[in-house]
């Protein structure tokens, strides 16, 4: 009788076991599966006979970037249309050795932004602003070859920049900004 329901909780247990391995395996399919929805957006590339062409003289002739060859080689082998020989990305991948995102990436621009657009190296969108201008930068300057702080010897780049800020010459600099000045005019803090 104890060996029966030994045997019996040992099932139950089992079988718990099971369900539980299966609910993560249902999870996991269903999770699988929604990755794979979000993931297969499909870009069709069909390249009009001139297009076609201009990409096949990129290829043949002329001296390009390795970006413009790269490009031209990808969206020829993606073509659907009528003179392309339509390649998985995988192969593409492959034969290229660049990455299925990277194919990805040049069919979305083709698509969403046009043939011109695609083979244009994309500009830079970031612009930094300069901190320090002429006039700060002479602010600077003065301020080095002033006497330094009560207390010091000399002046040192973090108390160059914490004086620059107490004094409102700028509104927030680093001590590196303030190395990159004074490395450009050849200036020594005297060492």
């Amino acid at each position: 009788e104890k060996d029966l329901t030994h045997h019996i909780s040992n099932s139950q247990e089992a079988i718990d076991k099971s369900l539980v391995s299966c609910h993560i395996c249902i999870v996991a399919i269903i999770l699988y599966l929604c990755g794979k929805l979000l993931i297969m957006i499909k870009y069709k590339v069909t390249l009009t006979t001139k297009e076609h062409q201009e990409l096949m003289d990129i290829v043949s002739k002329g001296s390009h970037s390795s970006q413009e060859y790269r490009t031209a080689y990808i969206l020829l082998n993606s073509d659907e249309g009528k003179h392309g020989e339509k390649h998985t990305g995988a192969v593409i991948s492959t034969f290229l050795k660049v990455s299925q995102r990277m194919i990805d990436r040049v069919k979305q621009r083709f698509v969403d932004e046009g043939f011109e657009s695609c083979l244009e190296r994309k500009a830079l969108s970031r612009t930094k602003t300069r901190k320090i201008d002429g006039e700060k930068e002479a602010q600077l300057i003065a301020l080095c070859c002033s006497k330094a702080p009560d207390g010091f010897a000399r002046w040192s780049l973090r108390l160059l920049a914490d004086k620059m800020v107490e004094l409102e010459y700028a509104e927030s600099i680093s001590h590196e900004t303030i190395r990159r000045v004074l490395k450009k005019t050849n200036l020594s803090l005297g060492k």
